[in-house]
């Protein structure tokens, strides 16, 4: 889908839980937002500069507004904080958007969820949009204890409204224990498909066991990176269309020293997440530190995400 720039204003915050609150947003001029599809995100411009993206939980079918869920992260970039501490109903914001590359297949089959803690911000669309077309699904959810896992209400009405079932574990409360990853992924019909999205450990899990699935039914998330961005450096970027060369130097990534020579280039989450950076690679191997790409785009060497990724030959030349 088409990004856009638009500008929203924050309608109505919510307390989901104590670390978890969720923003309504509504377009400035009162028109319609662009459509978006079950799994989107959208890309925040914040007041103090930086980019941050956030899934849409609402349903596919609502026009008149996006919302969002931000987890207030004291170890992360200060982005959710800046966001739980200083965003305020009635203010303006630009967002870009809404893009997605964790779609939801809405054929005539069986989908299988699993949630861990924040993950199930992009989820609970797909499951909006699972109900709306009458289809079978199970959701798996994991959170550390009751109080911190949101949206369980809103699940319990979903469930009980259509041909939905549920399966919650809290791993920090007496009796818990971890989702059976494997067991879920084994016990999955042939044709069913299967989401993830959550921590690190889940996702890599879920990559693992469903290996042996065929390709277009696994689909994962990842709102973190698993590797350390590209910053030795030492290679030239050539931009194809500008004709212009600029050097990575060490310490910077590709999108810094692009940045730094005047080179305007679109940029979000800057970890290789979001997808927002994917450009086209015409000559070269790029060193990839995304989590975005699949592995065999990452074969075929044909995109790279330049916020994280670097380069393993002298050149790389980019379709800039």
């Amino acid at each position: 889908m088409a990004e856009t720039s638009v500008q929203v204003f924050v309608k109505q915050i919510t307390f989901e839980t104590d670390r978890i609150n969720s923003y309504t947003l509504h377009a400035v001029d009162g028109d319609h937002l662009p459509a978006f599809t079950a799994g989107a995100h959208i890309d925040l411009h914040l007041a103090e500069g930086s980019v941050r993206s956030y899934s849409l939980i609402n349903d596919p079918s609502e026009r008149h507004r996006y919302v969002i869920a931000v987890k207030r992260e004291e170890a992360g970039r200060g982005g959710s904080a800046h966001i739980h501490d200083n965003l305020k109903a009635g203010e303006a914001l630009t967002l870009c958007g809404p893009r997605n590359n964790f779609c939801f297949d809405e054929g005539d089959h069986p989908s299988i969820f699993i949630a861990g803690g924040i993950g199930i911000t992009p989820i609970l669309s797909m499951i909006r949009r699972a109900v709306t077309l009458g289809r079978r699904w199970f959701i798996h959810y994991a959170s550390r204890t009751r109080r911190d896992a949101a949206f369980l209400d809103e699940i319990d009405t979903l469930v009980r409204s259509s041909h939905g079932k549920v399966n919650i574990v809290f791993d920090q409360e007496a009796g818990g224990g971890a989702l059976d990853i494997q067991a879920i992924v084994s016990n999955a019909t042939e044709g069913a498909h299967l989401y993830c999205c959550g921590p690190l450990p889940m996702l890599d899990t879920f990559k693992q066991v469903a290996s042996n699935r065929q390709p277009h039914t696994v689909h994962l998330e990842y709102f973190s990176p698993k590797e350390e961005a590209a910053t030795t450096g030492g290679f030239d970027v050539q931009l194809r269309r500008s004709g212009r060369t600029v050097t990575v130097l060490p310490g910077q990534t590709i999108l810094h020293a692009l940045l730094d020579a005047g080179v305007n280039v679109p940029y979000a989450c800057g970890e290789g997440t979001c997808g927002t950076c994917e450009t086209q690679v015409i000559q070269g191997i790029p060193d990839h530190r995304d989590v975005y790409l699949t592995d065999e785009e990452r074969a075929a060497n044909k995109q790279i995400m330049i916020c994280c990724s670097g380069s393993q030959t002298p050149l790389l030349i980019l379709d800039l």
